[in-house]
């Protein structure tokens, strides 16, 4: 999902800068609500987790050039449901950027929109989980349904975002339009795996009985909710 240089060019970067801010301002409020309920320790481990998993994601996992931007396997619904949003939210903004600068400064210039484009679709997630799942179900038994809805939230936002940059940086012509065609459809791959990553990864905690009062998950991975 990464905007690719010369997407966005000259003054309308600008625009890029001031959703960053609003993206990085909520995810100081989430950050702030997440140390009054469960500490400065958990958010920092569960932040650590997840900046190193994203890292991975970016730089070790296959990811593909297709249409206007690439395609990668970012995992932001089971990011959430395995470490809570706001670790979640830290993971994809440093690690991100930690990508960035060892391994792709050309996409730097481009941070602003790329992080917006992560952020907003987890907040989405967020929002949708609240809908589809019961207080009463731990995260660990979410089922496919549940899990699908959660993966399209998140990769349809971000094909949305960036779809928006490109149309907003190059407008509408038919290059323009058959390019984000491309990557929106090859994001519907995604959307399908990613539930089942869900699934697997789910499943796996569900025989780590011991990890339930760790403070490296979320607690409603192995609880239900109040």
């Amino acid at each position: 999902m990464h905007i690719e240089p010369g997407v966005v060019n000259g003054a309308k970067i600008l625009l890029s800068y001031g959703t960053a801010a609003g993206c990085l301002g909520g995810l100081a409020k989430l950050s702030w609500n997440t140390i009054k309920n469960d500490g400065l320790t958990q958010l920092v481990l569960r932040s650590a987790i997840t900046t190193a998993l994203v890292f991975c994601f970016f730089q070790v996992l296959p990811h593909y050039p297709v249409g206007v931007s690439e395609v990668h396997f970012i995992l932001g619904s089971t990011l959430f449901l395995m470490f809570g949003l706001a670790p979640a939210a830290i993971g994809l903004a440093l690690g991100l950027l930690i990508q960035g600068v060892l391994f792709a400064p050309f996409d730097l210039p481009q941070y602003g929109m790329n992080i917006t484009t992560l952020l907003v679709p987890l907040m989405a997630v967020y929002l949708v989980a609240q809908k589809i799942i019961p207080a009463k179900t731990a995260y660990k038994d979410v089922g496919y349904g549940q899990a699908l809805a959660l993966s399209t939230a998140y990769q349809g936002g971000v094909v949305a975002w960036v779809g928006f940059w490109a149309f907003y940086g190059q407008g509408f012509g038919a290059e323009t339009l058959s390019q984000v065609g491309l990557f929106g459809g090859a994001y519907m791959m995604v959307i399908i795996v990613e539930p089942l990553a869900d699934l697997a990864i789910l499943a796996a905690a569900k025989t780590l009985h011991q990890m339930k009062d760790s403070p490296l998950f979320h607690d409603r991975l192995y609880r239900a909710g109040v």
